[in-house]
């Protein structure tokens, strides 16, 4: 397995693994007992989770654009998908969050990231419409 798929493998699970801890934060401040600050969790989830996961995209992009991967354009996709899936789920919560805790960078978040997941799928699209280059015949 080539490097490109590994990377695309581990943002997949990144985008995972942010959408786990944004959805487990708010359900925290749904029903939160004790006083927390949202901001500086989601700063830290966003730079743990999220941004690595698009940097590694773009990386694993990069490197097979040139051949075009199917496997690589549907890990690609698959965590746009979960990113937009888990940032539309978020949104439906963002309601429910007490007052105390409902401040502006709470509620931006979840749209944020469902606009950042469309480039995603389409830059993962672009990698299954990539078709693989003949080699060239020599005749002499």
């Amino acid at each position: 397995m080539a490097v490109e798929r590994y990377l695309a493998a581990a943002g997949l699970g990144l985008f995972v693994m942010f959408v786990g801890e944004i959805i487990t934060l708010y359900i925290y401040m749904i029903d939160s007992q004790l006083d927390i600050e949202p901001v500086p969790k989601l700063l830290q989830f966003i730079s743990i989770g999220v941004a690595p996961a698009l940097i590694m995209s773009a990386v694993s992009f990069i490197m097979s654009k040139r051949y075009g991967s199917k496997p690589i354009g549907y890990m690609i996709i698959a965590g746009g998908a979960a990113l937009l899936a888990g940032m539309a789920y978020t949104q439906t919560l963002v309601d429910m969050i007490k007052p105390e805790y409902a401040i502006d960078t709470v509620l931006l978040v979840p749209p944020l990231f469902m606009a950042a997941s469309i480039p995603v799928m389409i830059t993962g699209a672009m990698l299954l419409r990539i078709k693989k280059r003949r080699p060239k015949k020599e005749y002499v």
